[in-house]
């Protein structure tokens, strides 16, 4: 099938999740917060990215329920995200995209375009069509790995206790004209935490938002900022296929949150966390979904804001 228009794609996340003036098609509910990234000397090695070359750059965080439904309860099934912007001396911005799963389930818009139409409910039992979402699945073996990682893991204790997943490959270029396919991960320095469902219930339909704010009332937060590097042979343009657990990582730096952010998303000021939106030093592949998301957040942007996104 041809690739959908991205406005077919907005509505069909609409179809699952209804349509919520103001709110984000995908990751609805969320939570602000601020702090600064400071990488390491070895950052630099590997890439001349203006914000990785050793001074604390100020950074906007916001955690995320991956959903497209604001009233879903925080203790719900699903897969959670950290966007993070970065502004840099320059004047220009970054963005940083990850995801609570280990891989991507679809590998090219068309795919997960008609595993979004597969799951959409159906009006007389609420319910997907689980024979058409079946046969999807079937044919689609590498959606596997993030499906079962999304429906089995159980609520975390904190959105600041949960590793994120860039899933997207970059090409990392340093100041010799050196570059290295990478990965990215945001590794959390307080330590991976779930909780029993029943206990994440009892906390409350907005614990994790009230969670991340009271944590860092109390002190900062923290996460070090880790890449793996592919080698000859691994893929980069596919999402949805893990790199063999052996690939060398290096430890990018260091994001320290320290309080709620309160410049950003008040009034007619649009927050956009785009993980094309990339510097001088780290280049986009062509993996397909990646190329992809701009579009779609444009149209995402476009409808909850009425602004225009190039």
């Amino acid at each position: 099938m041809p690739e959908p228009r991205p406005e077919d794609v907005v509505d069909a996340i609409n179809d699952i999740s209804g349509v919520h003036p103001g709110h984000r098609a995908a990751h609805a509910k969320g939570t602000l917060c601020a702090g600064t990234f400071t990488a390491t000397p070895a950052a630099a090695r590997i890439t001349r990215a203006g914000h990785m070359q050793g001074e604390p750059v100020r950074a906007t965080v916001r955690f995320s329920n991956g959903g497209g439904d604001p009233g879903i309860p925080d203790y719900a099934t699903e897969g959670r995200g950290m966007a993070v912007k970065l502004y840099l001396a320059d004047g220009a911005r970054t963005d940083m995209v990850a995801l609570s799963l280990p891989v991507f389930f679809a590998r090219t818009p068309e795919d997960f375009f008609e595993f979004t139409r597969a799951r959409k409910p159906d009006p007389a039992t609420g319910q997907p069509d689980m024979k058409r979402l079946g046969k999807w699945l079937g044919d689609h073996p590498e959606a596997g790995p993030a499906i079962q990682a999304a429906v089995t893991a159980p609520p975390p204790a904190s959105y600041a206790q949960c590793e994120y997943n860039g899933l997207h490959a970059f090409r990392y270029v340093n100041a010799d004209g050196e570059g290295r396919f990478v990965r990215y991960r945001w590794e959390p320095e307080a330590g991976v935490a779930t909780l029993a469902g029943e206990e994440a219930r009892e906390r409350g339909p907005d614990y994790l938002q009230e969670e991340i704010l009271g944590r860092i009332g109390h002190g900062p937060v923290a996460f070090r900022l880790s890449a793996t590097l592919a080698e000859l042979g691994d893929p980069v343009d596919d999402p949805t296929e893990a790199w063999p657990p052996e690939r060398e990582t290096v430890d990018l730096g260091r994001l320290l949150l320290t309080g709620p952010e309160t410049e950003r998303e008040r009034g007619d000021d649009v927050l956009v966390f785009d993980p094309t939106r990339v510097v001088d030093g780290i280049e986009l592949t062509e993996d397909p979904i990646l190329r992809f998301r701009h579009h779609a957040y444009a149209v995402s942007v476009q409808r909850r804001s009425g602004v225009a996104v190039a």
